[in-house]
């Protein structure tokens, strides 16, 4: 049972192309999707069921573009460039202004219509649905032999860490694939319990639960104010709460918080602030950085407490990271030691605005409260147990004055995906110094710390967002052979 085909047609409006590509995604997966509910409902299909995801093309004879100054919205040289596209729902905006670019750009029309990559059953249910069940009644015919299922050769991040290799000579248009993409947002759903459309494209991550429980206040009394902008404001398990409202109006609270709880001060349009406590610990700045990438933010930044390494610091000092020592080793197979993390000026600039705001420090006094240097990450919680003659070496000659577990991957994912980022860290002890986080200090220090931290975090957002996006993702993030989308 094959879905009907859809060949590719040329559009020279991007908002119709992508009108055409959300009518075929929404037709192929339904084909899917009522054919599971007929095995569901006892009548087993004759064959395999297959639809395949839409895709885009973009075919140009020519090195010319309308504008040389753009980081993104054109290819690289002639050729034939696709990918496959996925929920042209969620990504409508998106994808209008990218597809956009590429008309103006090169002057020719896109090709829209099926593609050869099958949809996984999983991935034609947008909620999370669980199917493995109902291979049972179909007796002895697994369900693979009736659907196709989630492909891992398909889903890997060769295209964002530039080892690809075309495959029929076709050069890829976007950083990620369908199938990566579906993998993903379904992902996003597991480990912060909050749909990826409640996802804004300004993201804040924290590994301490203090910091949320300060977002939360701070979103409530901005969905209170008719000034704001903020429309709504999303907690796990999807309870939405909209701007006038003091109750959620829908939405389900988990029985106990996710993994990795996001919360979201919605804009209507997108360009809010999602706020994700991250836990601690590497592994998981990397697993919520590789998901929350595909829905291509415009920034993100690490609020967190640090060790202080030098002894002139003091507790509730501000690091803002413009270099990064990467002991967390989560990256090392993705993105080689010898590559450098910049730091991003806009992103800079606007952090060291935020500080000398909302404390009142400016130009030679910031420095009483802010220093700026390299950050050093590590996977071990427990480094204080080392032997420090080494530690102390290493540290001294990255010239490092903070050390964490996560600035350096969430900074290294976001270069790898071409995610503007950054990092401002409070410090809250200095092991080397003999000041070490204890219970009682950590307790005072929180409470007067907190509230102002989060505060230049989301002043700082606010900055960027008035930026337009093509300057806010900077040219040093792409490479030489890149793809047009952002």
């Amino acid at each position: 049972m094959l879905a009907p085909a859809a060949p590719l047609e040329p559009f020279t409006d991007a908002a119709v192309a992508v009108a055409r590509l959300m009518e075929l995604f929404e037709r192929n997966t339904a084909f899917i999707r009522d054919a599971f509910r007929d095995l569901v409902a006892g009548t087993a299909p004759e064959g395999r069921v297959r639809a395949y995801y839409p895709q885009i093309r973009l075919i140009t004879e020519s090195h010319s573009r309308l504008d040389s100054r753009l980081p993104f919205g054109f290819v690289s040289g002639p050729g034939i460039h696709g990918t496959t596209i996925t929920r042209p729902d969620l990504f409508q905006q998106y994808l209008t202004q990218q597809i956009a670019l590429l008309i103006r750009n090169h002057g020719v029309p896109v090709l829209v219509g099926d593609s050869t990559t099958p949809i996984p059953l999983h991935f034609a249910f947008y909620d999370g649905t669980h199917v493995e069940g109902a291979g049972d009644l179909a007796g002895e015919r697994p369900l693979a032999d009736m659907f196709d299922l989630p492909d891992l050769t398909l889903m890997d991040d060769a295209i964002a860490n530039g080892t690809y290799e075309p495959v029929d000579g076709i050069m890829p248009l976007a950083p990620f694939t369908g199938p990566r993409i579906d993998y993903s947002l379904h992902r996003l759903q597991h480990y912060t319990a909050t749909a990826a459309e409640h996802f804004q494209n300004y993201v804040l991550f924290t590994n301490y639960q203090f910091y949320i429980d300060e977002f939360c206040r701070m979103a409530e009394a901005a969905i209170a104010d008719p000034e704001s902008g903020y429309t709504a404001f999303v907690e796990p398990g999807n309870l939405l709460t909209l701007a006038g409202q003091k109750t959620p109006s829908s939405g389900t609270a988990p029985a106990k918080l996710p993994q990795m709880p996001a919360y979201h001060l919605k804009r209507a349009d997108s360009s809010g602030i999602t706020m994700v406590n991250i836990g601690v610990g590497p592994s998981n700045a990397k697993t919520i950085t590789d998901h929350i990438a595909v829905l291509r933010p415009h920034a993100w930044l690490m609020l967190g407490h640090c060790a202080g390494l030098r002894n002139s610091q003091t507790l509730g000092d501000y690091v803002l990271a413009h270099g990064y020592v990467r002991d967390d080793h989560v990256l090392d197979q993705d993105l080689p030691l010898w590559v450098p993390i910049p730091p991003l000026a806009e992103v800079q600039v606007a952090l060291e605005s935020a500080v000398a705001e909302i404390t009142g420090f400016s130009g030679y006094e910031l420095k009483k409260v802010m220093r700026t240097g390299t950050v050093a990450s590590i996977d071990n919680r427990n480094w204080e147990l080392w032997d420090q003659r080494g530690l102390v070496q290493r540290f001294s000659q990255s010239r490092a004055i903070a050390l964490d577990m996560e600035s350096a991957t969430i900074a290294a994912n976001g270069f790898r995906f071409r995610v503007p980022y950054g990092t401002l860290l409070c410090v809250s002890d200095k092991p080397l110094h003999g000041e070490l986080k204890l219970p009682g200090m950590a307790t005072d220090f929180y409470k007067r710390q907190v509230a102002q931290h989060l505060e230049i975090g989301m002043r700082a957002m606010e900055l960027l967002r008035s930026m337009p996006p093509e300057r806010l993702h900077s040219r040093k993030l792409r490479s030489f052979a890149e793809t047009a989308f952002q």
